[in-house]
């Protein structure tokens, strides 16, 4: 009797009300879901080549560090270098506020480059931050030339290691597995398009002055990184708000008609 009671108080009938919960309830629950997919998909480490990445190629690509965290600040990054591919070229773009490591291993089998013998490889390059940070609510991108592309691989797995300023490690090294889910800790890939002519071309022809080339072309191109990784982002947020909006719309929509159907009774 007393929900009857507040029902009239509030001059709403008890169906419309039971109505009205439902419908709030699952807008919400759909709201929230969008949200969560939508935040996920972009949380890790990841990598995008800047143009091209062709097999037997060269790359400048970009690895993309989000901060994921509300209360702490990320301050370092460290990217291992796929062992089953070594790369003779590996040049880091230097990054504003941000100290650069690079660890070289010796090779259990020399590489030749343009008729030399290459007997180590990048292993690592590390990145530490001095004077600048990666905020919450913020991400960094690291420029790097990397060549020369395995002729016969679709894919390279980069194992990333992030750090933040209290001490916290994350480790973003499962390499994905083909039909299966994506992995809870994904480690960033490379995928590398088929090689056409002039990749090989420029791959077999070019000279010993390859490496600066490379580390050219990460400067020329490092510039453009950060506006399309943030016109990417300004998209994702854009989509999630318009599905947001629909909802609300829809609830909006559904109380209405509702409460016209209330007051024609």
């Amino acid at each position: 009797m007393s929900v009857i009671r507040a029902h009239r108080a509030t001059g709403l009938s008890p169906v419309f009300s039971r109505t009205s919960f439902r419908v709030a309830v699952a807008t919400a629950t759909a709201a929230s879901a969008v949200l969560l997919l939508a935040g996920p998909a972009a949380a890790h480490v990841s990598v995008q080549p800047q143009g091209e990445a062709a097999q037997g190629g060269y790359a400048t690509v970009n690895f993309k560090v989000p901060n994921e965290r509300d209360d702490a600040a990320t301050v370092k990054l460290e990217i291992n270098m796929p062992t089953e591919h070594p790369l003779a070229s590996v040049l880091p773009q230097p990054v504003p506020g941000w100290k650069i490591s690079v660890t070289k291993t010796k090779l259990d089998k020399p590489l030749d480059m343009h008729g030399k013998q290459i007997t180590e490889a990048v292993s690592k390059v590390t990145w530490t931050a001095d004077g600048s940070k990666i905020g919450p609510g913020q991400f960094q991108q690291f420029p790097v030339s990397l060549g020369q592309l395995p002729e016969k691989a679709d894919q390279l797995v980069f194992k990333a290691l992030q750090t933040y300023d209290d001490k916290e490690v994350v480790r973003w090294i499962e390499a994905p597995e083909e039909g299966a889910a994506e992995p809870e800790s994904p480690a960033p890939v490379l995928e590398l398009s088929p090689a056409t002519g002039d990749h090989h071309g420029s791959a077999a022809g070019a000279d010993d002055d390859s490496d600066a080339k490379g580390e050219e072309e990460a400067g020329e191109h490092g510039g453009h990184a950060g506006k399309s990784a943030s016109a990417d982002d300004s998209d994702s947020t854009a989509r999630v708000l318009a599905v947001v909006g629909i909802l609300v719309g829809a609830v909006g929509v559904a109380f209405g008609v509702l409460a016209g159907r209330r007051r024609a009774s």
